[in-house]
C-alpha cells in the first residue's frame, strides 16, 4: 500500500464536538505524517443509526483505523468496534459529566472478549493518533520509516536533555 491518496485511511470520530480540543490532537499527527482522515461527530446514544451506518460502511469506504472519543459512559469506541472488522482506538475524554476521567476510561478498556478496543490514556488522542499511524506504518514502508524516524527524533531529545543535565552539574553512577 502506498499512500497517494487523498481517501481517508483513518477515521476520526467523536460522541460531541465539545471533544474536538482533545480529538485534535490526534488529526495533528495524522497530517505530521502524511496520513489522510476524516473527522467527524458520530453519537451512540444520540445519533444510533449514524453511528451504525458510519460503522456498518468504513472498511468499504476505505478506512483502516478508526479512532474513537467518548466522555461519561464512553460507548461509542465499543460499539464502533461491534460493527466493524477494523481496529478502533478509543480515547477516553474527560467530560464535564465525568467522574474525573475514570468512567469513560474503565468503560473503553473493560471491553468484552471478541470485541477488542485499543484504549490509549484519557485525553490522549495524540498517542491515538501515532498508534494509527503505527498501524497503517506496519503495511506501508513510507509510514513506517515517518513513524520510526519519529521515534528516533524522541530518543534524540532524550538524549540532549541527558547531556543537558550533565552539563548543569547533575550526574548519577549510571551516566558515568
Amino acid at each position: 500500500m502506498n499512500i497517494l491518496t487523498t481517501d481517508p485511511l483513518v477515521g476520526i470520530v467523536m460522541g460531541s464536538d465539545s471533544d474536538l480540543n482533545v480529538m485534535q490532537d490526534a488529526a495533528a499527527v495524522l497530517k505530521e505524517f502524511g496520513i489522510p482522515f476524516e473527522l467527524t461527530v458520530v453519537s451512540a446514544h444520540r445519533t444510533p443509526l449514524r453511528m451504525m451506518e458510519y460503522a456498518s460502511q468504513a472498511k468499504e469506504r476505505g478506512l483502516k483505523v478508526i479512532i474513537a472519543g467518548a466522555g461519561g459512559a464512553a460507548h461509542l469506541p465499543g460499539m464502533i468496534a461491534s460493527l466493524t472488522p477494523i481496529p478502533v482506538i478509543g480515547v477516553p475524554v474527560k467530560s464535564s459529566n465525568s467522574i474525573d476521567g475514570w468512567d469513560s476510561v474503565l468503560s473503553i478498556l473493560q471491553m468484552p472478549n471478541g470485541i477488542p478496543v485499543a484504549t490509549v490514556a484519557l485525553n490522549a488522542s495524540k498517542n491515538a493518533g501515532i498508534l494509527a499511524a503505527s498501524m497503517i506504518g506496519a503495511f506501508d514502508e513510507e509510514i513506517g520509516e515517518r513513524i520510526a524516524a519519529y521515534k528516533r527524533n524522541l530518543e534524540s531529545a532524550v538524549l540532549r536533555k541527558i547531556d543537558k543535565l550533565k552539563e548543569d552539574g547533575w550526574r548519577n553512577e549510571f551516566d558515568r
